[in-house]
């Protein structure tokens, strides 16, 4: 008697935190500033799996400074190929001057965040020298998309926006694990952007 009390509890409780969870992963119509790029369908990087649930954002840098958006795009778009014989992609990437491409529908896994690939979508930032730090602009922007993520999945910057680092223990992105500091600014700067969003929502 007391399992079966503690089943139902355990359910209750599990309810509970998935109730206000973000709605089935679908693809919204994203904000002017995002360029739908996508990749064509492909084993190496766009597998055309389903995402069905959207439960975080993950932040990652490109690793090659100086690089822009499109050209890291091209670069998954390489990978189909399979010449190469690696494994990646991204949902966004946001590029030096504030431009973001989407390369991967939010109805699909991207190949970027290893095991949280299934419930996340994931932001590749591009970045201007090997310290891995967005420049101003850029970062402006990455807060700018993850907030939007944010409202539309009803996600949590708290808790439910995080590093590549968080996942694997891999350094990236590397000022944002270097310097915990920054990292946490970030955040915060996603919740102000998003209490303005849901502000603006009321109007």
């Amino acid at each position: 008697m007391l399992g079966l009390v503690l089943v139902c509890l355990t359910a209750a409780v599990l309810w509970v935190l998935l109730r206000d969870r973000g709605p089935e992963a679908e693809d919204v119509p994203v904000p002017d500033y995002v360029e739908q790029d996508y990749l064509t369908v492909n084993a190496w990087s766009r597998p055309g799996t389903e995402l069905e649930k959207i439960n975080g954002v993950v932040i990652h840098y490109v690793g090659n400074p100086g690089t822009t958006a499109h050209a890291n795009r091209n670069y998954f778009e390489s990978l189909s190929s399979g010449q190469e014989g690696t494994y990646a992609s991204s949902h966004f990437i946001v590029g030096l001057e504030g431009e973001v491409i989407q390369c991967i529908p939010l109805t699909e896994i991207a190949y970027a965040s290893n095991t949280r690939n299934e419930d996340t979508v994931s932001i590749e930032v591009c970045h201007p020298d090997e310290t891995g730090e967005y420049s101003s602009v850029t970062y402006d922007r990455t807060v700018e998309l993850t907030a939007w993520l944010c409202v539309q999945f009803r996600l949590d910057p708290e808790t439910d926006v995080i590093r590549h680092y968080d996942v694997t223990g891999k350094e990236c992105p590397r000022y944002y694990v270097e310097h915990p500091e920054a990292w946490d600014a970030f955040r915060a700067d996603v919740a102000e952007a998003v209490a303005r969003l849901k502000e603006a929502q009321k109007e």
